[in-house]
């Protein structure tokens, strides 16, 4: 049989292990694989040619997240419309978990120990609130998204799992839960004008939210405005990130030879602050070139989209693709001092595993689209196709 099969005939005859391998995305499966691999070799020169510090470690979690990604690849995207729900749920257990006996490190409890692994919940709730909502919206037609009462459920999926976050307290990842959810809402087509009328009620609330805000967060607020107030304290990381992006110039240092992270000047050098490593020692080309593999893999994750003839996977492709869009703004933004610092990793390329693992385990959800795109999906059992 051909694997070039009509959309009429995929919507009827299951696809065979041998034809979703053959389906899938080996153009974004490489350049997942190459920007992992960047921040591998960025890895490797911050530990001064060491593979035991963070390389090891690192390489170890990206063959678990690619053997996950692969196998959430094959597996029917109709199986993760089914489960949507389950995985939400076990989400939210686990950031209950964390309430109640979660591991506190660096000021913040935000993980789970389980005996074989120690894992940050809050990153497995991006990709399950997109799965939830990507199946919420697969049930609704358009008009039944434009009502009030409809729009209950979703705004509990989004604020539920954020007002959990901003207790552990992690106000970025917070942050990141209420902007993927409000671009799903964007996408799927809910009016600008509850945008507005959200944006308004978030303004005014600003002074009252202050007052709930930790001393450390108030402290970077103010920072961001004006770095130089506390140049040794709360500002160092800042400055000290616009010191290095600087003296990296068009063409950088070269590689290992990073004054900033290699004097131990530029904190948190292997995960939240990892593009100003970067951008020393590989300088304007080499940041631009990593911008260009992200625009590249944020261009694919939208055309899969597109092309994606079942609503679920629309939606699902769309709002990974915007979680990931997200990562990348927020994180260069942050160490240029356009955001206030707020510890979102720079994807695929921080040193850290359960975002690695899970980001791949999204691209994997990605790739399921795609190979079963031309899959019709009915809205509701028994009813017509989306």
């Amino acid at each position: 049989m051909s694997l070039e099969l009509s959309s009429s005939r995929l919507s009827k005859v299951e696809l065979s292990f041998g034809q979703k391998v053959a389906s899938l995305n080996w153009g974004l499966i490489i350049l997942i694989c190459g920007t992992v691999g960047f921040g591998i070799a960025v890895l490797y020169s911050l530990a001064e040619g060491s593979t035991s510090t963070w390389v090891q470690q690192q390489s170890i979690r990206f063959a678990i997240g690619f053997t996950l990604m692969i196998a959430i690849a094959l597996i029917d995207v109709r199986f993760w419309l089914r489960v949507a729900y389950i995985a939400y749920g076990f989400a939210i257990v686990a950031l209950l978990a964390v309430e109640a006996a979660g591991i506190i490190g660096k000021g913040a409890q935000r993980w789970v120990d389980i005996g074989i692994i120690t894992f940050q919940p809050s990153e497995l709730m991006k990709i399950a609130l997109v799965m939830a909502l990507a199946r919420f919206f697969h049930e609704h037609t358009l008009e039944e998204a434009q009502k009030v009462r409809t729009l209950a459920v979703p705004a509990l999926l989004i604020l539920v799992p954020a007002a959990l976050v901003l207790q552990q307290p992690d106000l970025g990842t917070a942050a990141m839960l209420l902007l993927v959810g409000g671009a799903i809402l964007l996408l799927v087509g809910v009016k600008l004008r509850w945008f507005a009328l959200l944006i308004a009620l978030g303004a005014g609330a600003l002074p009252f939210g202050w007052n709930f805000l930790h001393d450390y967060q108030k402290d970077r607020i103010l920072t961001f405005m004006d770095p130089e107030r506390d140049p040794l304290g709360a500002g160092y990381h800042i400055l000290q990130s616009k010191i290095a992006l600087g003296s990296g110039g068009v063409f950088g240092r070269g590689y290992m030879e990073g004054t900033q992270s290699h004097l131990n000047f530029l904190p948190e050098m292997q995960t939240d602050f990892i593009f100003t490593t970067l951008a020393e020692e590989f300088g304007l080309v080499g940041a631009l070139v990593l911008i260009g593999l992200y625009v590249l893999l944020i261009a694919y994750g939208a055309a899969i989209a597109l092309r994606s003839r079942n609503h679920f996977g629309r939606i699902l492709a769309a709002g990974i693709t915007s979680m990931f869009f997200c990562y990348v703004f927020i994180n260069i933004a942050m160490v240029t001092g356009v955001l206030p610092v707020v510890g979102v990793p720079l994807p695929l390329i921080s040193y850290g595993g359960t975002a690695l693992v899970t980001l791949m385990c999204g691209f994997g959800l990605v790739i399921s689209v795609y190979v079963h795109r031309d899959i019709r999906i009915p809205r509701r059992p028994g009813g017509p196709v989306a």
